[in-house]
């Protein structure tokens, strides 16, 4: 069912946690469908300098968190927005299509944590 890139990456996921300081948070999904994903960004001159994630999921969640992670660190904001859902399935050698919604939070959640900086960004 899950390809062995998903199996290396729920093996050893990268950047699990949160960032105290994050310049910006997203939350996405919902409890009745089992999936929730939030991301942390840490931000210096429009670029993502550092980004974590708290997933509460399936493996495909949770490996989507992870890739997408790092799929954006290192891009400046405008980059970032570009990564795609299936930038992430591509990453993860493919999804089964019943976890392709899995993917979607992950884009999802990092549109959400650059609205939330741009939002804070504003305010200064």
């Amino acid at each position: 069912m899950y390809s062995q890139k998903i199996i290396e990456t729920l093996s050893n996921p990268k950047n699990v946690g949160e960032i105290a300081d994050a310049d910006g948070i997203g939350t996405v999904g919902n409890a009745s469908c089992g999936d929730i994903m939030e991301m942390f960004l840490k931000i210096e001159n429009d670029v993502i300098v550092d980004a974590k994630f708290k997933t509460f999921g399936c493996g495909a969640a949770i490996a989507s968190s992870s890739v997408a992670t790092e799929l954006i660190i290192g891009k400046t904001i405008d980059e970032a927005l570009k990564v795609t859902n299936a930038d992430v399935v591509e990453t993860l050698e493919g999804l089964p299509p019943q976890k392709i919604h899995c993917s979607v939070l992950a884009e999802e959640a990092i549109a959400e944590a650059i609205k939330d900086y741009r939002a804070k960004q504003e305010k200064k």
